[in-house]
Order: C-alpha cells, then sequence, then structure tokens
C-alpha cells in the first residue's frame, strides 16, 4: 500500500501543482526573508493538502477492512487530519488573499493556538490509556492527558517551523518516521504520501508544502512516538523541529526583553542561510536531514533497534 500511497500522492500533487499553476494559487514571499527566496515568488503553496488527502485515501478503506491496525492508528489519523484542517484554513486564506488582493492573509496565533489545544487535547484524552512508556512510567491520567497535549501542541508548531527550504520538512520528516514504519500504517503511508510530494517540492520546488501537510506531519510524529516509541524520545528524533521553534522563541524573547537578535534571522535554517553565514539553501537541507539522521538513529538504538 505504500507503493500505491506514493503513486497517488505524485499524481495528485502534480495535478495540484498544474490547477494552481493555471489559477495562480502562488505564494507571496517575505521581502525580509532570505533575498534568495525571492525568485520563489509566485511557486504554488498549499500542496499539503493532495499528499494528506492521498495519505487518508488509502487509510481508511484499509482500515475499515481491518488492515490498517486498530484504535491507535484511527487516532493519529484523525489528529493528524484535524490538524490538517486547521492547518489548511490557513492556506485558504494566504491563497484568498493573494488571488482578492484583500482579506486576511493567515490565521492569528490568538486563533490557532486554541484550537490546536482543543484537537490535542482530544487527542491526549483517547491517547493517554494507549500511549507507550518505554523509558518512564505514567506520571498518572492527569498529568499524562496533560503532558500529550502539550506534546502535541509543541511537535505540530515545531514541524510547521521547519518548513521553509524546498525539501526540508519532507525529508526531516521521512526520516523521524523511519523507526516506526512496521509498527505504525499511518506513519508508513505518511511516508509514502512525502516522498511522492518530494518529487516536486526538491530544490527547485515546483510546489510548498503549506500549514495544512506541515500540521498534519507534526501530528502524526507526535501521536506515533506517543502509541509506539516514547514520548520523550520525540524530541530526540526531531531534533531539527526542536532547534526550530527553540530559535524563533529565543529570537523573539531577547528581541523583547534587549532589543537584539541572537540568530541572523529565525527559525534557524533561515540563520544558516543569511548572507553573513553563507550556507546554499540545498546545503542547509542535507545538512540539516544529516543531523535528523543522526539523532533517529540514536532514538532507534535506545529502542533496542526493534521492529
Amino acid at each position: 500500500m505504500m507503493v500505491v500511497t506514493a503513486i497517488l500522492s505524485w499524481f495528485l500533487v502534480g495535478l495540484f501543482v498544474r490547477v494552481s499553476r493555471a489559477r495562480g494559487w502562488g505564494q507571496k514571499v517575505r521581502v525580509d526573508g532570505p533575498q534568495t527566496h525571492l525568485v520563489k515568488e509566485g511557486t504554488p503553496t498549499a500542496g499539503g493538502v493532495p499528499f494528506v488527502l492521498a495519505a487518508a485515501l488509502v487509510f481508511f478503506p484499509l482500515y475499515l477492512t481491518g488492515n490498517a491496525g486498530g484504535p491507535r492508528e484511527l487516532i493519529i489519523m484523525l489528529a493528524a487530519l484535524a490538524m490538517g484542517v486547521i492547518g489548511g484554513i490557513d492556506d485558504l486564506l494566504k491563497i484568498r488573499s493573494r488571488m482578492t488582493g484583500r482579506g486576511r492573509t493567515e490565521l492569528l496565533a490568538r486563533e490557532k493556538f486554541p484550537l490546536q489545544f482543543v484537537v490535542s487535547l482530544a487527542f491526549a484524552y483517547f491517547a493517554a490509556p494507549l500511549a507507550s512508556h518505554e523509558l518512564l512510567p505514567s506520571l498518572g491520567p492527569v498529568a499524562d492527558v496533560i503532558l500529550l497535549t502539550l506534546v502535541m501542541v509543541g511537535s505540530v508548531n515545531a514541524f510547521n517551523f521547519t518548513d521553509g527550504l524546498d525539501g526540508l520538512l519532507s525529508g526531516v520528516a521521512i526520516i523521524v518516521l523511519l523507526p516506526l514504519l512496521a509498527l505504525s500504517p499511518v506513519s508508513a503511508l505518511l511516508v509514502a504520501a512525502l516522498l511522492g510530494f518530494l518529487w516536486f517540492n526538491a530544490h527547485p520546488a515546483r510546489v510548498f508544502m503549506g500549514d495544512m501537510g506541515s500540521h498534519a506531519i507534526g501530528a502524526v510524529a507526535a501521536g506515533a512516538y506517543v502509541l509506539y516509541a516514547d514520548v520523550w524520545l520525540l524530541p530526540l528524533a526531531a531534533i531539527i523541529p526542536v532547534a526550530a521553534v527553540l530559535s524563533v522563541v529565543i529570537q523573539v524573547a531577547s528581541f523583547k526583553l534587549r532589543g537584539k537578535r541572537v540568530f541572523k534571522m529565525s527559525p534557524i535554517q533561515h540563520h544558516f542561510e543569511h548572507a553573513d553565514v553563507g550556507w546554499p539553501e540545498t546545503h542547509v537541507t542535507m545538512r540539516f536531514w544529516m543531523v535528523t539522521a543522526v539523532a533517529t538513529a540514536a532514538t532507534w538504538w535506545i529502542l533496542g533497534g526493534r521492529p
């Protein structure tokens, strides 16, 4: 089914790119971002919509016929779709604003976080009794729900901040999920869908992922590690998303408290792209993939090399 998902994703993403270009659904590039990104102006965005759709279209028939795991998998997929919808609203606002030249350009943080929190709380409530505890025992029912809620919100935003370079988030997500492919069908299907997407997202990208894709990826990563590995292993495997979100927090806090920036630009992948550092975009992507591979290998070793 991974092959079917990869091909379906490749077809749907390719179709989405053609329709997007025909209708002018291109993304506006930030003028205060890396100057090398200005040439990407007009590249179609919201490419996460077709690959998430591809994964869902394959998953639900499998699940209904008993071939896609049990309740754990349904919880992961529903969390991914719910988070994806939140990100999809953001994508829709961006596209509509660019097309019409008016209206809101994105969801505000004060709107997005409460929605993420509600979805995360629902996930945590159902996932806590089923969660894996490879490293540490349960903290107790209430504490587990609170912890898993925060982990889901944190994961979704961390993976979202990792987006921004051609192929970066796709590759990082594929590597992070590798140890769990044999355990979690949803993870396997998402990896396959990302391979189909990466065909078009590799440098120079013909389509950007957008928030629907990054939100769904963060939800699957959190769900899979919580339910099949251990919640404390996710920050190790997802070291690049953790670094991305921390760089934003540090940058904002430093500027507000001291009026100075710690990084040339945030999230951290753009710091390395900055002219004063001078890494080409492809080098940042490849090196971040390598760091993720080492961290995920360490995670796999801690898990005993299973399955």
